[in-house]
C-alpha cells in the first residue's frame, strides 16, 4: 500500500487517525511507511470478534445439506484414513483444499462440530480483514471511510453471514480471490499466483482469477509476470490427473459431469442462470440501492481507475463462469464478486444510504421471500437444521431397529452418526427425492417408516406452478412438486404419527402400525 508522506525521523510516526474526514482509511503506519503489525491485529481481532460474537449461538449447529452430504465425510476421509479422494461420499472434481484444511484443524483440536464451525469462522474473519484491505487499496483518495462500509456490508450479508460457520468451499474460495486481487493490485505479482494456487485447490472456478490477471501482463507486455500465473491451472491440472488416475474419471464421477457441465450448457438453463445472477446482486436484499450510486459515482469519473477495471473484470468473468458452469445455481457461487460489489457500493455511496443498505442486508437475514430460494441464503438454514434433527432423533428413539425411508441429506444425517443428528447408525431407505415419479417407484411393502420434509421453499403464489412459468420450468429443470401427506398415507399404507413446523418448513413421519 502507498505510504503516507512524512517528515524525516529518526522516532517513530505517529498512529494515524482510524477514519480521516478527508481520505479513505488506512491502517496506521511506523518508520519507513511500514503498517505496524500490531495495527493489522488490532483490525483482524476486532473483526474475528464481531464474527465469532455474532456466530455464538451455532457452534453446536449440525451440519447442512452439502456440509453432511459432501465436503464433512470428504474431510473426515482424510482425517481418518488419508484418503485424499473421497471414499464416505461419492467423489468428484472439487479439489481437497478446504478437506484438508478441516482435517488438519481436527488433527490438533479433536473432531467436533464446534471446532469444525471455528475453523470456518476463523477464516471468515481472516476474509472480511482482507476485503477491508481491499477497500482501502481500491479507494485511494475517497472521501470518508469506505473500507469500514465495506466491511458492514459483509458482515451484514445474509449470504455471507450463513457461508461463514458452514464447511463449505464458496466463503475460503472468496478469501483466497479478494487476498490476490490485493497482492496483485499492490504489484506483488508472485505472491498473488501463489494465493491463486491456494485458491484453485479450494475451487476450480477460482481459475477465472489468474486468467485475467494473466491477460492483463500480457496486454501490458509484462511476460515474465504473466509467466508466474502458469502455476494455478498446472496445481489444477495436477488434482486432476491425480482424481482421474484414482476413480478412472476426470470429474470423479460422470454424474457431478453430467449435471454441472453437460446439463447446464443449455441455452435455457444458462438465461435463466443469467437471469438470476443479475437479480440477486442487483436486487436482492436491497443492493439495487448500491447500483444506483454507483452508477451515479461512475458518471462522476470514479471506478475508471485502471485498479477498479482489474477487479470489474475479476467479478464479471466469476459471474459468467459460475453462470454458465454448474447446475445448482446457488447463490453462494458469487461470493467473490459479492465481495468485490460491497466495495463499490461503500466507496459510491454516502453515509446514510450505506446505513439503510445495511439494515436492509441485515433484514434479510430473517425474511424469507415468496419465491424459491436456498435455504443456505439466510437463517432459514438454521430451521432447517433443526427440524432435520428433530426428525432424526425422534426416528432413532421411537423406532429403533426398524428401516426408515427417506430423501438426501437426511439419508445422510441417520446413516453417518458422527454428522451429529443421531447416536447411533439408522437402518435406511434412500429415495431420489419427493417428486411422484421416485416415491411412486418404491415397493410399498419395503416402506415401513417414511420421513417427509419440506427440500426445497414451495409457498403458495409459487412462481413455479403458474401458467407462464410451470412449462418452462418443468422442460429446463425436469422440476415437479413434491408428493402431499395424502399420497404417502394412501400409496403405503402409513398414519402420520409426527409433524413438526418451523417458518414455513416442515417435517412428518409416517408409520406403518
Amino acid at each position: 500500500m502507498r505510504p503516507h508522506s512524512a517528515k524525516s525521523s529518526s522516532n517513530p510516526a505517529p498512529r494515524a487517525p482510524l477514519c480521516s474526514s478527508v481520505r479513505t482509511t488506512a491502517p496506521a503506519r511506523g518508520p519507513a511507511g511500514r503498517t505496524r503489525i500490531e495495527t493489522y491485529l488490532f483490525f483482524f481481532v476486532s473483526f474475528a470478534l464481531v464474527v465469532c460474537l455474532t456466530h455464538a449461538g451455532y457452534f453446536s449447529l449440525p451440519y447442512y445439506w452439502d456440509e453432511l452430504g459432501q465436503f464433512v465425510p470428504a474431510a473426515l476421509d482424510i482425517y481418518q484414513r488419508g484418503a485424499w479422494v473421497a471414499e464416505r461420499t461419492i467423489p468428484n472434481v472439487h479439489p481437497p483444499g478446504l478437506m484438508a484444511w478441516l482435517a488438519g484443524v481436527w488433527t490438533i483440536f479433536g473432531y467436533s462440530t464446534e471446532v469444525t464451525r471455528a475453523a470456518m469462522l476463523l477464516l471468515a474473519s481472516i476474509a472480511v480483514f482482507i476485503v477491508f484491505l481491499l477497500a482501502i487499496e481500491l479507494a485511494k483518495g475517497a472521501r470518508g471511510a469506505p473500507a469500514f462500509a465495506a466491511v458492514l456490508f459483509l458482515l451484514a450479508s445474509p449470504l455471507f453471514y450463513t457461508q461463514a460457520m458452514l464447511a463449505e468451499l464458496d466463503m475460503p474460495a472468496m478469501l483466497l480471490s479478494s487476498w490476490a486481487l490485493l497482492l496483485f493490485l499492490q504489484d506483488r505479482r508472485r505472491a498473488a499466483a501463489l494465493v491463486c494456487v491456494a485458491a484453485v485447490l479450494v475451487k476450480e472456478t477460482t481459475i477465472v482469477v489468474p486468467a485475467v490477471f494473466a491477460l492483463w501482463l500480457l496486454k501490458d507486455r509484462r511476460w515474465r509476470d504473466a509467466a508466474w500465473f502458469v502455476l494455478p491451472p498446472a496445481a489444477l491440472a495436477g488434482w486432476i490427473v491425480f482424481l482421474w488416475r484414482a476413480t478412472g474419471n476426470p470429474f470423479g464421477n460422470s454424474e457431478f459431469a453430467q449435471y454441472n457441465i453437460t446439463f447446464a450448457l443449455h441455452p435455457v438453463r444458462i438465461a435463466i442462470a443469467l437471469a438470476r445472477r443479475v437479480f440477486y446482486l442487483g436486487v436482492e436484499n436491497f443492493h439495487w440501492l448500491g447500483w444506483i450510486f454507483v452508477f451515479l459515482a461512475w458518471r462522476r469519473g470514479v471506478f475508471r481507475t485502471r485498479a477498479w477495471k482489474i477487479a470489474g473484470t475479476v467479478a464479471l468473468a466469476h459471474v459468467l463462469v459460475v453462470t454458465v458452469l454448474g447446475g445448482a445455481v446457488l447463490e453462494r457461487y458469487l461470493l467473490p464478486a459479492l465481495a468485490i460489489m460491497y466495495v463499490a457500493f461503500a466507496e459510491a455511496m454516502p453515509r446514510v444510504a450505506q446505513v439503510a443498505l445495511a439494515a436492509g442486508l441485515a433484514a434479510g437475514l430473517f425474511w424469507n421471500p415468496p419465491y424459491p430460494f436456498p435455504y443456505e441464503n439466510n437463517l432459514a438454514m438454521v430451521d432447517f437444521v433443526r427440524l432435520q434433527k428433530t426428525a432424526a432423533q425422534y426416528v432413532e428413539k421411537r423406532y429403533p431397529g426398524r428401516t426408515v425411508t427417506t430423501a438426501w441429506p437426511l439419508t445422510e444425517a441417520l446413516w453417518l452418526p458422527e454428522l451429529g443428528y443421531v447416536g447411533r447408525r439408522v437402518h435406511i431407505q434412500r429415495v431420489q427425492d419427493f417428486t411422484p415419479g421416485p416415491v411412486g417407484a418404491l415397493d410399498p411393502k419395503s416402506v415401513d417408516v417414511f420421513v417427509l420434509f419440506s427440500r426445497d421453499w414451495v409457498r403458495a403464489g409459487d412462481p413455479r406452478s403458474s401458467r407462464l412459468l410451470r412449462g418452462l420450468v418443468r422442460r429446463a429443470y425436469h422440476w415437479q412438486p413434491p408428493v402431499d401427506d395424502g399420497y404417502i398415507e394412501s400409496r403405503f399404507g402409513l398414519e402420520r404419527v409426527a409433524y413438526w413446523e418451523s417458518r414455513g418448513q416442515w417435517a412428518a413421519v409416517f408409520v406403518r402400525r
